[in-house]
């Protein structure tokens, strides 16, 4: 069997020292995560208060906003290419997500692995089905009527979006001492990871539409972690590989801006519609 390449030998080295301390390392992450998402609230909050900054025209903050949308939706889809085409060639890719497997099942304590065996169910379809229900006939009720459709669009979008990718690609999922996977189904991407990112974000998109100003933070940043730690989990319990998380997170990063960005333009067309 021929060596590894330098550096496919890099990244093997690197997936060890990281599963080795991979609970540190997922605490240290969700730290700067919440951490960089306070720090954007925070700056948007200060420009939206400077007036000079603010664009004159509605069209204009339109435009703004939609751009900068496209951008993170071309952003994540050109990330969840480049990880599916890896993931897709197999070899060095698969070699590299086993070893860090490998690494964190050898470095996670039994208290761990019960933690993080909690928290996967939060992204669980019934969980979020529930939660999907709950939402929308909340926001019905509140007369939300644009808000509650939106939040069905994603939800029902995101679960097709996510099957079909899975047929697409019937990459196996992680496999027990036994040599059986431990989940059914196919493994890439991870729907754990991105339906808890489309409901859980759409959720805080919600609250940021209908709550008070107070409560904007906090619901952005329970949304984040909550979606973070629900991707991460399915490593913990071997239920994905760290690809398989990545491309979920990318995949509904995408369809989430795609479905906020909709119901933005749909409330702006009914605002303009009622003057």
């Amino acid at each position: 069997m021929p060596s590894p390449a330098p550096t496919e030998q890099a990244a093997l080295a690197l997936a060890e020292v990281v599963g080795a301390h991979a609970l540190q390392v997922f605490v240290a992450a969700l730290v700067l995560l919440l951490a960089a998402v306070a720090l954007l609230a925070w700056s948007a909050e200060r420009v939206a208060h400077r007036r000079h900054y603010r664009p004159r025209h509605p069209w204009a903050r339109l435009a703004l906003g939609v751009g900068l949308g496209f951008a993170l939706i071309v952003g994540t889809s050109l990330l969840f290419a480049a990880i599916s085409e890896e993931v897709a060639d197999g070899g060095a890719a698969q070699r590299v997500d086993q070893a860090f497997m490998d690494a964190v099942q050898r470095s996670l304590s039994a208290p761990a692995r019960e933690g993080f065996q909690i928290i996967t169910l939060l992204g669980d379809p019934p969980t979020l089905a529930t939660l999907g229900v709950i939402v929308t006939l909340l926001l019905w009720w509140r007369r939300e009527r644009l808000l509650a459709l939106g939040f069905v669009a994603a939800v029902a979008g995101n679960a097709l979006l996510n099957t079909a990718l899975k047929r697409v690609f019937e990459r196996m999922r992680p496999l027990d001492a036994q040599g059986l996977p431990h989940v059914d189904g196919w493994s890439f991407p991870s729907g754990h990871s991105s339906g808890s990112l489309v409901v859980y974000g759409m959720l805080a998109y919600a609250l940021l539409r209908t709550l008070p100003r107070a409560w904007h933070l906090p619901a952005v940043l329970a949304a984040s972690a909550v979606a973070f730690s629900v991707g991460c989990s399915r490593v913990f319990v071997q239920a994905h590989f760290a690809t398989d998380v990545l491309a979920g997170f990318a995949s509904g990063s995408a369809w989430l801006v795609t479905c906020i960005l909709s119901v933005e333009l749909a409330l702006g067309w009914q605002r303009r519609q009622q003057r």
